[in-house]
């Protein structure tokens, strides 16, 4: 049984007679121990979809789902003090950005401490202790005195781990990671995610890795799902999608990656840019930008097929293992 349960997640914003579909009929599962990669460029529904699960979609968003559970439990249908008991403590999310996210009036330790005296009680000895062993977890060196420091104080990597510390501080049983490592550099990057791996596999949580960077997930996530424009396009075995992806798309990513255009002058691109609310085409959104779209691409929108060895590929002629559309 999926520990998450994802089908047909929409969130639109604006008119209902006219909305934005940020999110568009999404569907993935997620298992208890799994690590799954959601990939696309800026714009194409990662974040919002993640904040929809979290309860954290304000009017005039609206969200609906045919199925939204999370280890049995219907997320859309349970109450806000189910959802606040629920968050933080079986699952948690770290966001985009640490400096704006963790409050700057208030010291890392008190922080830490107010997450662990909400969901699991104790005397204040008792979370000051589990705060600093937390700290430690996570690579803060001499955890004790940085406990009384403001986050202004901090490197955006040291916050970052500030922020892992705060989510797992309750051993979630599914963590969402936004982009954190956005604004890291290159060395502070790879640290973060081995320590959410690490992490990981200790607590055998599921961990939700949500980038814009491909190769990020290369490594380590055991599924990934590719979305564009709101909607997932393809989904699969992370090694079996840079194998040989299934959908125009993801092979236009991989193919703008260094690593898989070495004997280059140039990394490829696809022209034009993601559609928006007023310019979204008819049947494939990808078809003005698709190098093999066809008259069938520009009238009839393609469903997520199922296909070999458990992939999926939203496209009417999904590519073989060397590249080709199956025209």
């Amino acid at each position: 049984m999926a520990l998450l349960n994802v089908d047909k997640l929409s969130v639109h914003f604006g008119d209902e007679n006219a909305p934005f579909r940020a999110v568009d009929r999404i569907s993935y599962s997620v298992k208890q121990g799994e690590v799954v990669g959601i990939v696309g460029e800026s714009g194409s529904g990662k974040s919002v979809s993640s904040l929809a699960i979290m309860g954290l979609i304000d009017y005039p968003g609206r969200v609906m789902a045919d199925k939204l559970e999370f280890n049995g439990r219907d997320l859309q249908r349970i109450s806000e003090k189910e959802r606040r008991q629920l968050v933080g403590a079986e699952v948690a999310m770290i966001f985009q950005d640490p400096m704006t996210s963790l409050n700057p009036c208030f010291t890392v330790g008190y922080q830490i401490m107010e997450a662990i005296k909400v969901h699991q009680g104790g005397n204040k000895q008792t979370r000051r202790q589990r705060a600093i062993d937390l700290l430690n977890l996570v690579g803060i060196p001499d955890p004790a005195s940085r406990l009384d420091v403001y986050p202004h104080q901090l490197s955006g990597g040291m916050s970052q781990r500030v922020m892992i510390a705060m989510a797992i501080a309750c051993r979630p049983k599914l963590l969402i990671a936004d982009e954190p490592t956005t604004a890291l550099d290159v060395t502070i990057q790879a640290q973060i995610i081995e320590l959410l791996l690490d992490l990981q596999q200790q607590e055998n949580m599921a961990l939700v890795l949500i980038t814009h960077d491909l190769a990020l997930v290369a490594e380590a996530a055991h599924k990934i799902i590719v979305m564009y424009a709101g909607q997932v396009v393809e989904t699969g075995d992370a090694k079996d999608i840079f194998r040989a992806p299934r959908h125009p798309y993801t092979q236009a990513l991989l193919r703008a990656l260094p690593e898989f255009a070495q004997d280059k002058a140039r990394l490829a691109s696809l022209p034009g840019v993601v559609p928006g609310k007023y310019d979204r085409p008819n049947g494939c959104l990808l078809n003005p930008r698709c190098p093999y779209a066809t008259d069938k691409c520009r009238s009839e929108e393609p469903a997520l097929a199922d296909l070999t060895g458990g992939r999926q590929s939203k496209c009417h002629y999904p590519l073989d293992d060397a590249g080709r559309p199956g025209l």
